[in-house]
């Protein structure tokens, strides 16, 4: 093996050789087995095999194996040398293979090296956009899980530098079509970054662009089958496929498909759903869900059914009057609990689809279940007249930090979806009941939009698309519907508000089609 000394004679061979370098193969070559050196002889090794890589093509393979073997050695120091010379082998067909080495180190814990990897596969992003890809991808379907979770991270965190020339519409493609095949078999948290790194691609921020991306949130979702909802991971799935779907909604990219599989097989099974993970109600978090799509919902094929089931529905969250005795007392001195938070949700979809057929409960329903709503309907209201009036009392006088108190926050919440209630209800007494009012769901910000802005800073939880101002004089300058007076259960004990967002369980080859296990296909 080569001395220290041996090793820049033969550099000065070829550095003195200028463009007759390609000649001395054999200088060449003593620095290739500067790798079987000692630590000196390798890290001098590490820096002159790639400054003459490219003069010697029939020991191409040799040099590269050569640095590769410097990039796997046991001193660190070594090791960053070799990686951060490692993008000057990146050179026509060699560059896909160099992308797929460096892919792999990203394995690697050590921060300088793991920065060094980065860089490196950055710099040859510019030299060859889809040949790095290939490298990356190649790793994601093939390789081993801490190289697929750190290549999938590195594309969703890195993706978003590149300049417009280097992720022209030819890579985005590329990205778009590799992504799709990953897809077939990811856990939820892969899916969650596939998402980001598509929705980050200009190609897909058109109408048309995120038409597909909701088709494939679709085939990812299951649609096509029904929900086991004794399975966590399939609950679980569908909630962040949903999740990642409503960003991607908007007047001209329809909610209907995802509406209609939740009205017709989610809400038959919601109280049997299994939670995905301690902690989330997952009852809630579907009505959340189903609440944001159906501001977006088209024309819907069995409209009058899945308006059915949300009536159904409604109902059983809207508790009839306890029964009284003579003196007019409740026996057992209990009131019902208004949940305010699932009948906000329920009532803000029932609002949205009944606009499509605003003679529901006219004709829609019968006398006898039409007079029992009603009955609820006034109960409910009157515990909502009494319960806002309390947090308002609890509210009053109170600015800046003394809100921000864990207890008022909630109050603050809770005032909204109370009041977001009470615009709804009102809605539906007027005969024949309206479906004019616009609120902002009580877990969403509230946003100002200007005519013509873009679809970007639209309210995508508004109760109508902001396009359509309502004409007339304001809602608010005239009371509808004055409840009565009365007994209403409205301590603050009584109102559960539930913000929490499922996480999934364990890594590949528990949900999301099992990868690793495929004895029974893909879900998908």
């Amino acid at each position: 093996m080569p001395s220290v000394e041996e090793l820049y004679r033969n550099y000065g061979i070829l550095a003195d050789a200028k463009d007759d370098v390609s000649q001395h193969k054999a200088a060449y070559q003593v620095i290739l087995d500067g790798v079987k050196g000692g630590a000196k002889e390798k890290r001098l090794a590490a820096q002159f095999i790639p400054k003459f890589f490219k003069h010697f093509p029939d020991l191409s393979d040799a040099a590269l194996n050569a640095q590769l073997d410097l990039c796997e050695d046991e001193d660190v120091s070594i090791r960053r040398q070799a990686i951060k010379e490692l993008s000057q082998f990146a050179t026509g067909e060699n560059l896909p293979r160099v992308a797929d080495i460096l892919t792999q180190l990203l394995q690697s814990d050590d921060s300088a090296e793991f920065n060094l990897v980065n860089n490196a596969l950055l710099s040859i992003f510019k030299m060859d956009a889809k040949g790095t890809l290939g490298g990356l991808f190649s790793q994601i379907l093939q390789g081993e899980d801490i190289v697929r979770e750190r290549a999938i991270k590195f594309l969703s965190s890195k993706l978003k530098t590149l300049p417009e020339d280097v992720l022209t519409k030819d890579v985005e493609d590329f990205i778009f079509s590799e992504s799709k095949k990953v897809l077939y078999d990811v856990t939820g948290e892969e899916f969650v970054l596939f998402m980001k790194i598509l929705s980050s691609l200009k190609n897909l921020q058109t109408v048309s662009g995120r038409q597909q991306l909701v088709d494939l949130v679709s085939e990812q979702a299951g649609l096509h089958q029904t929900l086991n909802p004794a399975d966590p991971d399939s609950v679980d799935r569908l909630l962040q496929c949903m999740r990642q779907a409503v960003p991607l909604f908007s007047k001209n990219v329809h909610s209907t498909k995802f509406v209609t599989y939740f009205c017709e097989h989610v809400l038959p099974i919601l109280s049997t759903l299994t939670s995905p993970a301690e902690g989330i109600d997952v009852q809630l978090e579907v009505l959340k869900l189903l609440a944001e799509m159906s501001s977006f919902c088209g024309d819907m094929d069995k409209l009058e059914s899945n308006l059915n089931k949300l009536f159904d529905k409604l109902l059983e969250y809207m508790p009839l009057p306890p029964e009284e005795v003579e003196n007019g007392e409740n026996p057992a001195n209990e009131e019902p609990k208004l949940q305010f938070s699932y009948v906000e949700c329920l009532l803000f979809s029932f609002h949205q689809l009944g606009r499509k057929m605003p003679d529901f409960l006219i004709d829609k329903v019968d006398a006898d279940k039409l007079k029992d709503f009603k009955i609820r309907l006034q109960y409910f209201a009157r515990g909502l007249q009494g319960y806002i009036r309390q947090l308002r009392l609890a509210l009053q006088g109170k600015t800046g930090d003394s809100l921000k108190t864990e207890e008022n926050k909630i109050k603050v919440v809770a005032l909204k979806i109370t009041n977001n209630i009470n615009v709804l209800i009102k809605d539906l007494f007027h005969n024949p009941p309206s479906y004019k009012s616009t609120v902002t769901l009580s877990w969403k910000p509230v946003q100002k939009t200007d005519v013509g802005q873009k679809r970007s800073s639209e309210d995508t939880s508004s109760s109508s698309p902001p396009k359509k101002p309502i004409a007339g004089p304001k809602r608010d300058s005239r009371q509808i519907y004055n409840p009565p007076s009365g007994k209403y259960s409205g301590s603050l004990g009584n109102f559960s508000y539930e913000q929490q967002r499922g996480g999934f369980r364990g890594g590949r080859g528990r949900g999301w089609g099992g990868r690793g296990n495929r004895s029974g296909g893909s879900v998908y």
